[in-house]
């Protein structure tokens, strides 16, 4: 047998019409009702005021307080026929067809009926009680007589000459007049409530639809699912999440775009008056490519960016940006760069290693010892190494002789000659060797390819180191110069002063070579200055150049990159930041610089 498939259940937007529908129509049939019982109550009110009124006016009256005080002292009850012709009945009928009463009874001081619209019920005692009004008070009255429900009063007659009471008055109006009046006052009634509850229906409707709309159609376990997925996937990912909303307002800005950003949660601020690099509010913009992803720098930071549209069910939602951090890999590159220099350098070495053995070996082959022992004394006081840097020899730090003698093999392949200055004087030894990796590497290489690029028939580029003791650590001078054309060059219609600041921004490249995607083209410079402004120093032009050379020349300040060698091990100087690599690579170079 077949099972019947499960219901499915009500959609939360669904259930939530439903209610509001339910609460509408409640709300409208008591205040309907509540309505209809006041108005009720008001119409009973008045209809008892006026038979009130109505009792007092024919109780009142002297010829009926006579005539009922003549037949209170007589001796029994006048006949019913008697009574029918007598004046306390034209008096009482006369009133109840003048103002429309259901009933107007006068009695005796007995509750006996002197007047009554019903002649047969003349000389009876009344249906109802009538002991308060006969002792004297004035009473209102609801109840169902002879003649049907009504809403009435009793007042009691008096003697003409005294207080004594002769008797009563009642009059009495027809409930179902009352509600014939109900009838006619609860058609504005009942319309109101119609439209209350057609405005109500309404009302639900647009809030179904708004929250149906703000809520993406989802369900509250939907919600609350991708609550709970948001805030895992958010805060435990490395990569920096920023939510810009449709109207412009960052509504996501995980810990990890905190850190990278180094600022606060800046959730709620307006986009564009947000404190974050241009380059990522550029990403936001409406003709912006999705698929661009730029390189920012953020304090010490090296930053991927990219941004997507955020769509739902096309639904513009807004942008997100993703952060990546590049810095260690920026650092690795960096290093890799130096090993792979140094190991060209080494390549290079060993070919000359080679040919100065094939010499030797040619000279005791031929017999030529003295020459072979010639040979060997200019190969010592030389060193086995030589790199072609002129002026080498000004570097004592090993960490320096080995990586300036790499870039100079590496300048040396492209035909510019790289040489020390003669003011180079570094009496310590270097502790930062991956800050200064960065900062002289770079400095180095724009230089080499000024060179390169410069119309100057001798290509050079030289480097001066000079260091400065300190309490904290020794402070390291750069200055870098070139014989290329200058920075102006790279900028038409800019002047030297101009282009001196813009070569510090982020993109910024005279570089011919075309640029590698994802390599990090034009970041160097500013990296270089973001470096060294966080410890403290700075990197900054001294010259722009001029074309036919000489090129621009640059000058950093690193401090506590260096210490006094007097106080340091040959093996403990370095901080641990150096890597195996690089310190694998120091030591070798330099024992066999000072072989």
């Amino acid at each position: 047998m077949k099972r019947p498939a499960p219901r499915q259940p009500l959609r939360f937007s669904t259930q939530t019409l439903l209610l509001q529908l339910g609460v509408v129509l409640l709300v409208v049939l008591l205040s309907g009702a509540v309505h209809a019982w006041l108005t009720y109550e008001r119409l009973g009110r008045e209809a008892e005021n006026q038979a009130l009124t109505l009792a007092r006016t024919v109780a009142s009256d002297p010829a009926v307080r006579r005539e009922v005080q003549a037949i209170s002292r007589e001796a029994g009850t006048p006949p019913a026929s008697v009574l029918l012709a007598g004046p306390l009945m034209a008096v009482a009928e006369g009133a109840r067809t003048r103002t429309g009463a259901l009933f107007v009874v006068i009695t005796d001081e007995t509750g006996l009926r002197l007047a009554h619209p019903d002649a047969e019920r003349l000389g009876e005692k009344v249906s109802t009680d009538p002991s308060e009004a006969l002792s004297g008070k004035e009473v209102t009255t609801r109840n169902t007589g002879t003649l049907g429900p009504s809403a009435g009063a009793k007042v009691p007659v008096f003697a003409p000459d005294s207080d004594t009471v002769v008797g009563e008055v009642s009059v009495g109006y027809s409930t179902e007049n009352v509600v014939q009046s109900l009838a006619r006052d609860i058609t504005p009634i009942a319309l109101t409530a119609a439209g209350s509850l057609l405005a109500g229906i309404l009302a639900s409707f647009l809030l179904r639809r708004r929250l149906q709309r703000l809520t993406l159609g989802l369900e509250p376990e939907e919600i609350s699912t991708l609550v709970h997925d948001q805030v895992a996937v958010l805060q435990g990912v490395d990569d920096g999440v920023i939510g810009v909303s449709a109207d412009g307002r960052i509504s996501v800005f995980n810990a990890a775009a905190q850190r990278l950003l180094e600022q606060p949660d800046l959730a709620g601020t307006p986009w564009k008056q947000a404190p974050v690099p241009e380059q990522l509010k550029a990403l936001t913009l409406p003709d912006a490519a999705e698929a661009d992803a730029v390189e920012v720098i953020a304090g010490a930071r090296v930053l991927v960016a990219s941004a997507r549209k955020a769509l739902h069910r096309q639904e513009d939602l807004g942008w997100v940006v993703m952060l990546r951090d590049r810095t260690e890999l920026q650092h690795l590159t960096r290093q890799l760069d130096a090993v792979g220099t140094m190991s060209a350098a080494l390549r290079a070495q060993r070919h000359e290693f080679a040919n100065q053995l094939h010499t030797i070996a040619g000279f005791m082959s031929i017999g030529q010892h003295q020459q072979a022992r010639d040979y060997l004394a200019r190969l010592a006081a030389t060193g086995p190494l030589k790199f072609p840097v002129d002026q080498a020899e000004l570097l004592q730090d090993p960490y320096l002789q080995a990586f300036v003698g790499a870039k100079g093999v590496e300048a040396d392949e492209r035909g510019v000659t790289l040489r020390i200055g003669p003011e180079t004087l570094v009496r310590g030894q270097v502790t930062e060797p991956q800050d200064v990796t960065t900062v002289l590497g770079n400095l180095i290489d724009n230089a080499v390819n000024a060179a390169v690029a410069g119309s100057a028939a001798e290509r050079w580029v030289e480097v001066e180191l000079l260091d400065e003791p300190g309490p904290d650590g020794g402070t390291l001078h750069i200055v870098v110069a070139d014989s290329g054309d200058g920075l102006a060059t790279g900028l038409p219609g800019e002047t030297g002063a101009v282009a001196a600041d813009t070569v510090f921004a982020e993109g910024y490249t005279t570089s011919a070579r075309p640029a590698r995607a994802g390599g990090g083209q034009g970041l160097g410079l500013a990296l270089a200055r973001q470096l060294a402004r966080r410890r403290g120093g700075d990197v900054r032009v001294l010259e722009p150049g001029s074309p036919g050379g000489p090129g621009a020349v640059f000058m950093a300040t690193l401090p506590r990159t260096t210490a006094d060698s007097s106080g340091a091990s040959s093996s403990g100087a370095r901080s641990p930041r150096a890597g195996s690599s690089g310190a694998g690579t120091e030591n070798t170079i330099g024992e066999d610089n000072h072989a």
